[in-house]
This record gives structure tokens, C-alpha cells and sequence, in this order.
């Protein structure tokens, strides 16, 4: 209300006392002069001055309800402010957080909300621990490469390293430019609120660089570089630490196995499986839509994961073309020269394959699988990408074993949509499904088959069978030459297996080659309820 409007309403209200006093004197000269005429306008009047007094109320009543409406509305604003800033505060930041994830289909928010839904590999939400206090040395930027396993472990190494060196970690960024070209952030595949509160106890998280510590990075007065690979602690003491002194912000551009698999105090290698299997939650849209495929196996009985690593990427890049035809194999190597990244040009594929270095073809895969006695009606779930030539290679695996799903086939498409062209998403799915399987068999010794075979040792040592390639290779050439009968082929394929079922053993040390040691992340046996020594008692 203007002042103007207000000075007008005063002088309206002072109107209407002079008035009402007016009509006190009429009424006396009334009395006195006892005029008939006089009295009926003295009526009229009055009746006008009273009905002027009762729209006055009338308006100050409206103004005190629209004062105290206005009020209630200010009051539920501030309060509704306060309950989201407390819950979604993080950090030095003091902020609503948006709201993510409307890209998702509303269906995948109302999965199971009827069903009886098992929750077994979901780890539950740890309690916020008390933050750790120390004297910060300065903030630690992250950008991992590689696919979503290869960036899981190289995010347990830099939390790892944060904590060493006493700095604030802030939230990785997630590599865009690989292959894939997956445009994820850490936030669409990891929960990232449980990812800082669950390791407050151990390093300072940041989702953001603070802006004065920002502008200087920006400004060129930080430092970045990639640090040396296997590296033991003492690196990262003597020639990582003093750059944070100097600097206040390092950006670590490279991360993939940074730090050494063995030599380290037990409480290191204790952090690093603590950020592994506690802190690296999934999205509950990545989790709940992961539970919905076991649940559908799981209804049917057992499953078997088999992570298949026969997609096109990895022929190309590993060389290997066995079974593929000459124009397969030609668009393979031209695949390979279009990377200028991938350093192996020329590969000679029969000698690869021999050493045990390629993925095992669909063909190898159903042999394998028969020889070593795994039921034809047994539930097979293919944790891969698209496979590499098709349904032709795919023929006799499904021959062997006409229990072949997938996610595409048990999923409508609309649960799958937005994961279109996001590989680390879709990997996140194969990831939770294979943690959920009876048995896990991985075709090839990537990021994914280690860390999911270290996951599942984790679990109680999870039954995974790891493949011997080279044997395997040679056994199947002698099988299809007529060599070995099929009893003397599968006899040879379980005797080989015996002991490579995930069962505890120690990790392998071998001095001076840590790419040949067992990877730390597929072994950790440092975190492992029932050490190896136990077990061969």
C-alpha cells in the first residue's frame, strides 16, 4: 500500500469521527427543537454514519487477515528453506542441492513398490561418522580415465592418497573422452551425498573446488600432471605432498592404478576396500533397477553371470579376431589405427591368442561352460555390450544353453532409455547383477571381471570361476582336431579349474612387475574375514 493510499485513509477515518460527533449534536437539537423534519434527516444520518463505521471495520478486519495470512506464508517458507538446506547441506557449502534425475522414467521410481523386494547386495547407509580434524595441506583434483571399473579402483586410490597426505578431496570427475564418450557425471552413477558423509571420519570431501581456490587453479597457479604408475606411499611423501604445499591445488589428470597393490600398512589397504565396497554406492535408480533384474532371475532359480568380453571395442584394441570373418577382422585393425591412443598397431592375433591375451570367443565360452559341467538349462545372463558379429556368434553358446538373457530382454525398453549411450550406467547394471549370481564367469581379465571377482570375495567368497585361457586354448585346438575324446577335454577342464572358484589364497608378489602381481582389487585379502592362511588349514 503506497503512502499516498494510506495518508487518504486516515483522512477518510477523521471524516468519519467528525461526523459521528456531528450526529451527537443533532440528536440534542433534536430533542430541543422537536422538528419533524429535522428528525427524519437527523435519521438519515445517522443510518449513513453508521454504515460508514461498519465498512471501516469491515476493512480493518480484511487487512489484519491478509496481514496474518501473509505472515503464515513468510513463516512456511522460511521453515520449509531451513529443513532443505539441513538435509541437503554438505561440507563448507550451505545450499539447496537441485533436484536430479527427472530424465528418468517415473516408472523406474515405482519398481516394486507392491513386490516383496530383496535388498541384498545393497549396502545399507552408513551412519554419518564424526568429521576427522586436521590441518588441510591443500585440495586434490581428480579426473579418472578408462571405463566405470578402471575409474572405481582409481577412485579408492585417490581417496586413498587424500587421506595420506591430509588433503580435501574433491568429487572426481569422470572420464568423457574415452571411447564411449559416456557424458556421465559422478553423480549419475554413484551416490555421491553417501560417498562424502560415509568417509567424513577419514578425508574432507568437496563437491566443488572453493571459489577463491578455483580462481587461482584457473589462473594457472595450480598444477597438474599424472602421477607415476605402482607407486608406493613414499612417492606420493616425497614428490606429490611438497606440490600441495607450493601450490594449494594438484590435479592428478591420470589416475588408473596409481597406487602399488602390495607393501602397504593394513590400514591403507583396509581404506581402500572401506571407499570399494562401503562409500561407491550406486544411484538408488541404478540400484533398484539392478535388484529388479535379479529379482526376475531369482524367481526363476539359479542364474549364472558370464561377463562375455567379446564386444567390438575390445577386439579391436586387443587384436584378437579369432572366428571373425576377413571383413570383420578388416574393420577390426582399421578400428584400431582410427585411435591414436591405442599404441598397438600390429597385432598378430594367432600367437595372442595362444599366450591366453584374448577374450574367448562365444564358440570357446559354450565349450568351457559344458566341459565344466554347468546345467544346459541353467540361466545364463550375459553381462556385455553388444557381442560381435551377432547372432552368427552367438549360435552355438545359445545352442548349448537356450537360457540366454540379458537386461535388454528382461526390462521393457522404456526402464532402459536414458542408459542408452551411457556405457558406465549399463556396466553399473551387469556390476550389480554379476555381485547377485550363483556363479560368475568372466572371458577375459579386465577391469570388470577383476574388481566384480574382488567384490565377490568380499562377500564371502562368492563363487567365481577365473578361466586359464592359455590351457583352455590349447585344450579346445586339441579337442576340435579329434585329439582329446570330450570326456578327456572335460576331465581336463574341471582338474584345471579346481582351485579357481574365488576361494581364499594369498596375493601373488612379484618384485619389480606389479602389472603381473594379482591385482590388489581382485584379491583383497588384507580385508577379508578369513584369511588364506586360515583357509589351508
Amino acid at each position: 500500500m503506497g503512502i499516498a493510499e494510506k495518508k487518504q485513509r486516515i483522512q477518510d477515518f477523521n471524516c468519519i469521527m467528525c461526523k459521528v460527533e456531528e450526529s451527537e449534536l443533532i440528536r440534542e437539537r433534536k430533542v430541543v427543537n422537536g422538528g419533524t423534519n429535522a428528525w427524519k434527516m437527523d435519521i438519515k444520518l445517522e443510518k449513513l454514519l453508521n454504515d460508514s463505521a461498519s465498512k471501516l471495520e469491515k476493512l480493518r478486519s480484511i487487512r489484519t487477515r491478509k496481514a496474518k495470512k501473509k505472515m503464515i506464508q513468510i513463516f512456511t517458507f522460511i521453515l520449509f528453506w531451513f529443513f532443505v538446506i539441513h538435509w541437503t547441506t554438505n561440507g563448507e557449502y550451505w545450499r539447496p542441492t537441485v533436484i536430479t534425475h527427472w530424465h528418468y522414467p517415473l516408472k523406474n521410481y515405482a519398481i516394486d513398490l507392491h513386490m516383496n523386494v530383496e535388498k541384498s547386495f545393497i549396502l545399507p547407509k552408513i551412519a554419518r561418522p564424526p568429521k576427522r580434524v586436521y590441518t588441510n595441506n591443500g585440495y586434490l583434483m581428480v579426473s579418472c580415465n578408462g571405463g566405470l571399473n578402471q575409474m572405481r579402483a582409481a577412485i579408492c586410490d585417490m581417496v586413498t592418497i587424500a587421506r595420506y597426505l591430509n588433503v580435501t578431496l574433491i568429487v572426481p570427475e569422470l572420464d568423457k573422452k574415452s571411447f564411449w564418450k559416456d557424458p556421465s557425471d559422478f553423480q549419475d552413477i554413484f551416490d555421491v551425498d553417501h560417498f562424502i558423509n560415509s568417509l567424513r571420519d577419514e578425508v574432507r570431501i568437496l563437491k566443488e573446488l572453493p571459489p577463491k581456490w578455483k580462481q587461482r587453479f584457473d589462473e594457472n597457479k595450480g598444477i597438474s600432471l599424472a602421477p607415476v604408475s605402482w607407486s608406493d606411499l613414499s612417492y606420493y611423501q616425497n614428490q606429490i605432498l611438497p606440490l600441495f604445499l607450493k601450490h594449494k591445488v594438484v590435479h592428478l589428470n591420470k589416475t588408473d592404478a596409481r597406487l602399488a597393490n602390495n607393501g602397504f600398512p593394513v590400514d591403507i589397504q583396509k581404506l581402500r576396500c572401506k571407499v570399494n565396497y562401503q562409500a561407491l554406492k550406486f544411484t538408488p535408480e541404478i540400484e533398484e533397477l539392478g535388484q529388479r533384474v535379479v529379482n526376475i532371475l531369482k524367481q526363476k532359480g539359479s542364474f549364472l553371470a558370464l561377463h562375455l568380453r567379446y564386444e567390438k571395442d575390445m577386439l579391436a584394441f586387443s587384436g584378437c579376431t579369432h572366428g571373425c570373418t576377413a571383413d570383420e577382422a578388416n574393420n577390426l585393425t582399421e578400428m584400431r589405427y582410427a585411435y591414436t591412443w591405442w599404441k598397438d598397431k600390429v597385432i598378430d592375433s594367432d600367437a595372442k591368442r595362444r599366450e591366453g591375451l584374448c577374450p574367448l570367443t562365444p564358440e570357446e565360452t559354450a565349450l568351457t561352460l559344458k566341459a565344466l559341467g554347468i546345467d544346459r538349462n541353467t540361466q545364463i545372463y550375459i553381462a556385455s555390450g553388444e557381442i560381435y558379429g551377432g547372432k552368427r556368434r552367438m549360435a552355438s553358446l545359445a545352442d548349448a544353453f537356450p537360457n540366454l538373457v540379458r537386461k535388454e530382454t528382461l526390462l521393457e525398453p522404456s526402464d532402459l532409455w536414458f542408459f542408452q549411450n551411457r556405457s558406465s550406467q549399463m556396466a553399473a547394471l551387469d556390476y550389480l547383477v554379476s555381485l547377485e549370481s550363483d556363479i560368475f564367469v568372466p572371458t577375459y581379465d579386465g577391469n570388470m571381471a577383476r574388481v566384480v571377482e574382488g567384490h565377490r570375495r568380499y562377500m564371502n567368497f562368492k563363487k567365481t570361476i577365473t578361466l586359464d585361457k592359455k590351457l583352455l586354448v590349447e585344450l579346445i585346438d586339441a579337442y576340435n582336431s579329434k585329439s582329446l575324446s570330450w570326456d578327456e577335454f572335460s576331465s581336463a577342464v574341471k582338474a584345471a579349474h579346481a582351485d579357481r572358484m574365488g576361494t581364499p589364497r594369498t596375493r601373488a608378489v612379484i618384485p619389480n612387475k606389479p602389472k603381473e602381481e594379482d591385482y590388489f582389487y581382485s584379491n583383497p585379502y588384507e580385508c577379508l574375514e578369513q584369511q588364506p592362511d586360515e583357509a589351508l588349514q
